[in-house]
């Protein structure tokens, strides 16, 4: 699938703030990729949202990725911050989706496309669920581009999507304490095996 990505001048973050402060009190689906990521956007959204958080990450291989599950759901516990929602691993799922995109270089097409991928079932999971928003901590990390993550959210969520650009105000940052204050696992990597070849070269 192909997104148009033309929000390149918007703010993701006051647009954020405008949707939780008249949606406050609604339900939100969170799609999480790590505890780390998770923290700083749960931290800031928890006092305008109920929060479930859903972890669909078909991209992430075997034992990484039940390591990073295991610690969003200790995450969650422990806070109390929101309830955690398991989407199981499905990773032909991935491998379908970037077929022909495996040796695009990080942050391309394959990206984009694992992107479409995560918030379609994310989107699809806050629908049935009854959910007034939906959206993903990916925009946190300073290697993501919050342009084409909101502009591909939007695509497929419509009016349902929340805007966001974690990073800004420190978002980042705080991540990094709250990882250390909670003693979370942080990866040096996205997830997938492409990536991980990618910060094995670096």
């Amino acid at each position: 699938m192909c997104y148009n990505f033309c929000m390149t001048k918007l703010n993701f973050d006051s647009l954020m703030l405008e949707q939780a402060q008249k949606g406050a009190g609604g339900r939100l689906l969170l799609h999480c990729c790590c505890a780390p990521c998770a923290s700083a956007c749960l931290e800031r959204l928890k006092e305008f949202f109920k929060i479930t958080v859903f972890f669909y990450n078909p991209n992430i291989e075997g034992g990484e990725y039940e390591r990073r599950k295991a610690e969003l759901l200790r995450f969650t516990e422990e806070t109390g911050w929101a309830d955690f929602m398991d989407c199981g691993h499905g990773a032909e799922e991935f491998y379908s989706a970037v077929r022909g995109l495996e040796d695009c270089p990080e942050g391309g097409e394959r990206c984009a496309a694992c992107f479409g991928l995560r918030l379609k079932k994310t989107y699809e999971a806050a629908k049935v669920g009854g959910y007034d928003f939906f959206t993903t901590t990916l925009t946190i990390s300073p290697l993501k581009n919050a342009e084409i993550i909101n502009s591909i959210g939007k695509e497929i969520g419509g009016d349902m999507w929340l805007y966001s650009d974690f990073k800004k105000r420190n978002g980042y940052l705080r991540s990094c304490e709250l990882s250390k204050e909670h003693n979370l696992y942080r990866q040096n990597y996205c997830g997938c095996v492409f990536s991980e070849r990618h910060a094995e070269k670096s």
